[in-house]
C-alpha cells in the first residue's frame, strides 16, 4: 500500500478569493473531505490554512498538501519557501510536499535531496511530485531516499493517463488527478449524461466515481453546493459496463498544457 491514505480531495487551484476559498475548505472538511490540496502557485495557502483552522475537524484527521513553485526549486529556495508555506498555512508540517512542475529551477540532483532533508526535519511527512513524465518519475525515484507518496497529474475520462496509472500501481504510490472534470468540459458530455441519468447522479459525480474506480484520487475544485455534491462519488458504484463505456472516452487532449511542460520537451 502507498505510504499515506488519500481519499477524494478538495482542489483549490483557481480559488483566488480568500473568503470563498476559506469557506470552501471549511464546508469540505465539515462535509467529510479529509484531503485538501493547495500550492504556492495558487496564492491561497493562507486562506486554505484559515479554513483548516476554522473547520470543526481535528487537524490530525486531514491530509494537507502543498507544492513548491517551479521558480523556487533551487535548493536554498526550497528550504526557505517551504517554511514560508507552512507559515501561511499556519501549520508546523504538511502531510504531502510536492515538486509542482519539473521545470524552471528544477534540477533533480540538486532539488530532490532537499525534499528528503525537509522530511527528515519534520516539515513534511511525505514527498510527492507533480507533472512528471514516466522517465522523470523513474529518475526521481532513483535519487530520493524517501518513497514517492503521490504523483499528481491531469487525469479524467477524456485524458486517462494509462501509463502513469500503471506506474503508480507498480511503484506503489497514489496517482492524484487534477482537473478531474476537464475544467468543466465533461459536465455536458452526452455519454456521461446518459450514465448519470441511469445512476441518478450528476455527470460530475460519475466522472469522479470513474476516477476512484480506476485507482485515481480526484481533487476537484468546487464551491458552494458542489462541494457536498461531489462527495456522492464515494458512494456511487458504477457497473463494469458503465466503466468500460467511460474508458471508451479516452483519446482527448490535455486541458492544462504549458509550453515548458516536461512532456513537451520529450
Amino acid at each position: 500500500m502507498p505510504p499515506i491514505d488519500l481519499g477524494l480531495g478538495l482542489g483549490t487551484s483557481g480559488l483566488d478569493d480568500p473568503e470563498e476559498c476559506t469557506e470552501s475548505v471549511v464546508t469540505a472538511l465539515e462535509a467529510g473531505y479529509r484531503h485538501v490540496d493547495t500550492a504556492q502557485m495558487y496564492d491561497n495557502e493562507a486562506a486554505v490554512g484559515e479554513g483548516i483552522a476554522a473547520a470543526d475537524v481535528d487537524r490530525d484527521e486531514v491530509v494537507v498538501a502543498t507544492k513548491i513553485h517551479p521558480r523556487n526549486l533551487a535548493p536554498e529556495d526550497v528550504r526557505e519557501t517551504a517554511r514560508e508555506s507552512l507559515d501561511r498555512l499556519g501549520l508546523d508540517e504538511v502531510d504531502l510536499l510536492y515538486v509542482h512542475w519539473p521545470t524552471k529551477a528544477y534540477d533533480a540532483e540538486a532539488t530532490l535531496p532537499v525534499f528528503d532533508e525537509l522530511r527528515a526535519e519534520g516539515l513534511t511527512d511525505h514527498v510527492a511530485v507533480s507533472n512528471f513524465t514516466p522517465d522523470l518519475l523513474r529518475g526521481a525515484r532513483a535519487i530520493l531516499d524517501s518513497p514517492i507518496a503521490a504523483h499528481q497529474v491531469e487525469c479524467h475520462p477524456r485524458f486517462q493517463q494509462p501509463e502513469l496509472r500503471e506506474l503508480a500501481a507498480e511503484f506503489d504510490h497514489h496517482l492524484v488527478g487534477y482537473s478531474p472534470l476537464a475544467r468543466g468540459e465533461l459536465l455536458d458530455d452526452p455519454t456521461l449524461g446518459t450514465i448519470a441519468d441511469r445512476n441518478d447522479a450528476s455527470p460530475a459525480v460519475v466522472a469522479l466515481a470513474w476516477a476512484l474506480a480506476r485507482g485515481v484520487v480526484p481533487i476537484p475544485k468546487s464551491t458552494g453546493a458542489h462541494v457536498r455534491e461531489n462527495l456522492a462519488a464515494l458512494d456511487l458504484e458504477l457497473s463494469d459496463a458503465d466503466l468500460e463505456v467511460i474508458d471508451g472516452l479516452a483519446g482527448g487532449e490535455r486541458t492544462i498544457d504549458p509550453v515548458d511542460a516536461a512532456w513537451n520537451g520529450d
